[in-house]
């Protein structure tokens, strides 16, 4: 099998930026992303990319991700944590449970996997992917089941086109560890896992067990290549004194949708995700403007002067208004200056099925989905 390695830090902070810049707001923090495939590259481990169209149709693959709220801890939830005595961690941040997570499901199954899968795109969930790849000695596909962030699992490629996703192991930083035998559909799967990462405030999974002929039906190719390829660009643009927020437009043929200061952001965690809104007044050519963004982990709904400007299943992404460093959800605060950035979602996820869990109605809101290029028009 043809594959690309990532080698140095820069290669590993451009991934990272790339992958967190598609998370939408979502998909885990990519400081912790950084942190984990640094040390990865120190301890000596080897990551590599693969193209999916060069594994084996009868190779085993298997897919790695975290599963829970992407809200801060209040002291009030540290507190609790501790009356459950949930102390002492075997490693900090979900990330770091995913290479557990795949051993559990190798063990599991009887079966050793020849590489993994990460489910979406963000700074930590995928890092995560990657880590537990390094860790095994097998390489990640160069790509995703999503092509951005999202917070069910069955608003993924292989549930639109109907593949078996259980068993799912879940093994949190504490050590809990629960299998997910069978679930009766898509959304009991998603409810099952939830409530185990609010057991355990949050939980690495493994599942998606797919010989190779099945991961190439529903993979989206290129994605990870394409994350670094983006945190190169906008890297070197910084560097040069440009601008990286067009930098970013440019390369993902995507759209600057605001810019303005945060004014506000409530939110809650509740079952398992971060509900929310945030609040940005318009700057610059949208002085005098309001934006409201609503968001489940990821950002999903954005009004601009009470009128739907874009909605999920295409991508809203809030980045620094100087650096377009992408912010999420969990770090956005009122005072920051950030532009937002639409970009269009991969085609299965205009389908009907991929309309019906990732649309705007999905999440309640009596809104007919219109393409980003449509809106913007």
């Amino acid at each position: 099998m043809a594959r690309r390695t990532i080698s140095s830090r820069s290669d590993v902070e451009n991934l990272i930026y790339g992958c967190a810049f598609m998370g939408t707001g979502g998909g885990g923090n990519p400081r912790l992303g950084v942190e984990v495939l640094t040390e990865a590259l120190e301890r000596g481990l080897r990551i590599e990319l693969v193209d999916a169209e060069d594994v084996p149709d009868e190779a085993w693959t298997c897919c790695a991700f975290g599963m829970g709220s992407i809200a801060p801890k209040t002291a009030e939830t540290v507190a609790e944590m501790r009356r459950w005595g949930l102390v002492k961690k075997i490693a900090e941040g979900t990330a770091r449970m995913l290479p557990y997570a795949v051993r559990e499901l190798e063990s599991y199954l009887g079966i050793e996997f020849d590489a993994v899968v990460p489910i979406e795109l963000g700074g930590a969930s995928t890092a995560g992917a990657v880590l537990a790849a390094a860790t095994h000695g097998v390489p990640v596909i160069d790509g995703d089941y999503v092509g951005r962030a999202i917070p069910e699992i069955a608003q993924t490629a292989p549930c639109i086109k109907g593949k078996r996703i259980t068993p799912l192991i879940c093994h949190d930083e504490w050590g809990n560890i629960c299998i997910i035998k069978e679930a009766v559909n898509y959304a009991l799967a998603e409810r099952i896992g939830k409530l185990i990462s609010v057991a355990g405030y949050g939980t690495g999974m493994a599942g998606f067990p797919m010989k190779g002929n099945e991961m190439k039906e529903t993979v989206i190719k290129g994605t990870l290549s394409e994350a670094m390829e983006l945190g190169r660009r906008v890297r070197e643009a910084r560097e040069r004194g440009g601008d990286p927020v067009r930098e970013a437009v440019e390369f993902k043929g995507g759209w600057l949708l605001f810019k303005g200061v945060v004014s506000g952001k409530n939110w809650e965690s509740r079952e398992g995700y971060m509900y929310g809104t945030t609040l940005i007044k318009g700057m610059e050519e949208f002085r005098g403007e309001e934006a409201k963004i609503w968001f489940k982990n990821e950002n999903h709904i954005l009004w601009i002067d009470g009128e739907p400007k874009v909605t999920s299943p295409d991508l809203i992404e809030v980045v620094d208004l100087e650096t377009a460093e992408p912010i999420t959800n969990t770090d956005l605060k009122a005072g920051d200056r950030v532009a937002v950035i639409g970009v269009k979602c991969v085609e299965i996820f205009r389908t009907e099925k991929g309309l019906e869990v990732l649309g705007p109605k999905h999440f309640g809101f009596d809104i007919e989905y219109i393409p980003i290029e449509e809106r913007m028009k």
